[in-house]
């Protein structure tokens, strides 16, 4: 196990009403006017926006509003909420929503301070150092991105969809997690979320370290939760029971507490970034297609990894005279699951065309640093071209 410093100060309210207390919360961590980010009409629908301003109203809290936060979000409602903060002297970020709202919110509060672009903290021009506090109130169990140090923005001026360098400034102060505010959700809201959750937790668990028992075991665990929650939350929308599971789980698999000592890959992301940078398509999606395909590209360069993986989570039997074929097994297994979900698993099923690989490949590399990337195998330009073929077939 690598040596690791470790530290995540988001306090969690977790369960049925916690809600209600989200003034308190403010108010608990300096805030007194906020900025309410919030996306479409679910939050309206569902109650949270209700239950949400009620209590502000009642701690005598004021605030305006952002809405209409996309998801993949754009660059575009980064600048107004920063000019917006500005304006009317906020003083507190309050994201209601999932990854696209917390990860809008996280941009505008590092850009609030700043005297230049908010988007020189994604190049790597300037260091995160500071941000206006923000806390979360989640309705979708996916991103993880209430409890993480990081975001991931689409900066429209070159359609590039990059995440920003980690920073502790911008972990929420408090997240709010309702699991009821999920049952609500379409099923391939909920099923994304399960993909980009396992996602998360695989990006963690294919790793070159050695001795790291204790968090492969963590991350065999919430794997196979999803395994078991997401179907039955897809089967019965309001079984409260596998929505925490899956709330707590998103949380797990992204706050680094299963990921602490090793080194990680990240390199199904990277890809994926690309995929919805040319096609809007949703994250989750695009992973159940990019991650698959790089786990047949990658399984020669460690296959007893892979075999472990297909035996833990997916109790796949394990063939000693031939690791390699209990590994594929896991593969296809994953894919499996997938397509149980109702997600895609090709470039077809997402609308993705084969003829624009050369095209996404040449625009990661745009990106500072772009190539390589990947910590379990180095992933340059032949390599991802070669993993979204695969995905391609």
């Amino acid at each position: 196990m690598n040596n690791f410093t470790f530290y995540a100060p988001t306090l969690f309210a977790f369960g049925d009403g916690e809600e209600k207390n989200t003034g308190a919360l403010v108010r608990r961590f300096g805030g007194s006017k906020v900025l309410l980010v919030y996306g479409g009409g679910s939050v309206k629908k569902n109650g949270a926006y209700d239950a949400v301003t009620s209590s502000l109203n009642q701690a005598e809290i004021s605030y305006v509003e952002l809405s209409g936060i996309q998801a993949n979000p754009r660059s575009g409602k980064v600048y107004e909420g920063i000019e917006l903060c500005r304006k009317e002297g906020v003083d507190f970020l309050l994201a209601l929503g999932g990854g696209s709202v917390i990860d809008t919110a996280k941009a505008i509060g590092m850009g609030v301070g700043y005297d230049g672009d908010f988007w020189d903290f994604f190049t790597g021009k300037a260091p995160i150092t500071t941000s206006l506090p923000v806390g979360t109130v989640l309705t979708i169990s996916a991103a993880g991105s209430e409890g993480s140090d990081s975001c991931v923005i689409t900066q429209e001026a070159g359609n590039l969809k990059w995440g920003c360098p980690k920073s502790d400034a911008i972990r929420p102060k408090f997240s709010i997690l309702n699991p009821r505010y999920t049952c609500s959700l379409p099923a391939y809201q909920t099923a994304s979320g399960a993909v980009d959750m396992l996602a998360h937790i695989c990006e963690r668990y294919f790793t070159n370290t050695a001795d790291v028992a204790l968090t492969d075991r963590l991350c065999e665990a919430l794997m196979r939760t999803v395994v078991d929650a997401a179907p039955r939350a897809i089967a019965n929308p309001d079984d409260y029971a596998a929505r925490a599971d899956l709330m707590w789980t998103g949380m797990l698999a992204h706050n680094n507490s299963c990921g602490v000592g090793r080194d990680q890959d990240w390199a199904s992301h990277q890809m994926e970034h690309e995929l919805s940078a040319f096609y809007d398509c949703a994250h989750g999606a695009g992973l159940a297609v990019v991650m698959p395909a790089w786990m047949e590209y990658v399984l020669p360069h460690n296959p007893m990894r892979f075999a472990q993986f297909a035996q833990c989570v997916f109790g796949c039997e394990m063939d000693f005279a031939c690791p390699e074929r209990t590994a594929r097994e896991g593969v296809e297994r994953l894919r499996a699951f997938f397509r149980s979900l109702g997600m895609p698993t090709t470039f077809a099923e997402i609308g993705a065309d084969p003829k624009d690989i050369p095209a996404m490949v040449a625009h990661r590399a745009e990106k500072p640093g772009g190539f390589p990337f990947g910590g379990f195998v180095k992933i340059g330009p032949d390599e991802m071209e070669s993993i979204l073929r695969l995905a391609a077939r």
